[in-house]
């Protein structure tokens, strides 16, 4: 499976990159985000949101999803509280409701991510030194990889 890596220097770094995956968004596209916190898993979704024209982002942390009305429909879920992936609170429905998903802590419900989809680890490797591993599922998400590396 091909992996891409970008190494960012700042947090406006990381913006430019998820600025760089919007441009490419479709409906029904999934972004899984793994890494530690403070890796820079909401910065990235703030600044995806930002593109959309979603100006406030508020970490979903206590309701675990979060809609946002952009140019399309963003569905922000920060999983990390979730005890059982197993829990039915719906999250598979939003795969398929034609807007944009990002998942924080994507790794903690492996089992219902849709097979096609980007997943994007977050390494921490200094200060503000940040290496971005990018692996694509699917067509659709290798293109992606490929336009804006």
């Amino acid at each position: 499976m091909e992996e891409y890596k970008i190494t960012t220097h700042s947090d406006n770094e990381t913006i430019a990159i998820a600025q760089n995956i919007e441009s490419e968004k479709f409906p029904g596209m999934v972004i899984c985000l793994n890494g530690e916190l403070g890796s820079g898993k909401t910065v990235f979704t703030k600044g995806f949101a930002h593109s959309m024209g979603i100006e406030e982002i508020t970490s979903p942390t206590f309701t675990i999803i979060k809609e946002y009305e952009g140019e399309l429909p963003l569905y922000h879920m920060d999983v990390y509280r979730l005890e059982d992936s197993k829990e039915d609170i719906g999250i598979e429905e939003y795969f398929d409701k034609g807007g944009v998903t990002i998942i924080e802590w994507a790794d903690m419900i492996k089992d219902i991510l849709p097979e096609e989809r980007l997943d994007i680890k977050f390494k921490i490797t200094g200060e503000n030194t940040r290496v971005m591993i990018l692996t694509p599922h699917g067509e659709k998400y290798i293109s992606i990889c490929e336009a804006i590396i």
